[in-house]
């Protein structure tokens, strides 16, 4: 049974539908804020089913993300105590927060490039720097260089692999696919 391959073929086949740049638009606004799901996960397939329009998705998808990055930390500056902190706690996620704050106490807006590029949940630090009242200049351009560089790479790679990394992707994606899952219960259970 090859589920992978299905899924695969799947998010190629709704990554060319008319109405794609719109849910990647809006789910890239949602991750950060609160979503769960990276939108590389949608920008790779669809840079790599149309690679000419891979800067397109690229640029659509810095923006989305930093206007939702703005939206987070005007959640945390004006919802936070009200609203997020109870939920935090009550959600057991207070030693998350905790850890956030050390990294913006020790690095500042390096925390928010940082998140911003790398695979660090970056919702946590628009939320995070909002409540902790960072400048928001310096945090509109950490987010928007790091956010940038993060989805004009994964574009990049995926235009200039274009249809043979896509035949190529598909041949693998089965043993990629199970490999994930095996490294993510080995993870859970060295971690609990």
């Amino acid at each position: 049974m090859k589920i992978f391959q299905y899924l695969y073929d799947k998010a190629m086949v709704w990554s060319r539908h008319k109405h794609a740049p719109a849910y990647l638009g809006g789910m890239t606004f949602a991750e950060s804020i609160f979503f769960p799901v990276p939108p590389d996960v949608m920008l790779a397939p669809m840079a790599l089913a149309s690679p000419d329009k891979a800067w397109r998705y690229a640029f659509l998808t810095s923006v989305a993300s930093v206007l939702g990055g703005i939206a987070g930390y005007c959640l945390g500056l004006l919802a936070f105590e009200s609203l997020l902190h109870p939920m935090i706690v009550e959600m057991g996620y207070q030693h998350k927060m905790d850890k956030a704050v050390a990294w913006f106490e020790q690095y500042g807006v390096w925390v928010v490039f940082i998140a911003g590029f790398s695979p660090i949940p970056y919702k946590v630090f628009t939320v995070s720097a909002g409540f902790l009242q960072m400048a928001f200049l310096p945090f509109v351009v950490a987010s928007t260089v790091g956010r940038a560089m993060r989805f004009y790479l994964v574009a990049g790679l995926m235009r200039w692999g274009g249809k043979k990394m896509e035949d190529k992707l598909r041949d693998y994606v089965e043993t990629l696919g199970w490999a994930t899952v095996v490294l993510a219960i080995v993870a859970y259970l060295l971690l609990r």
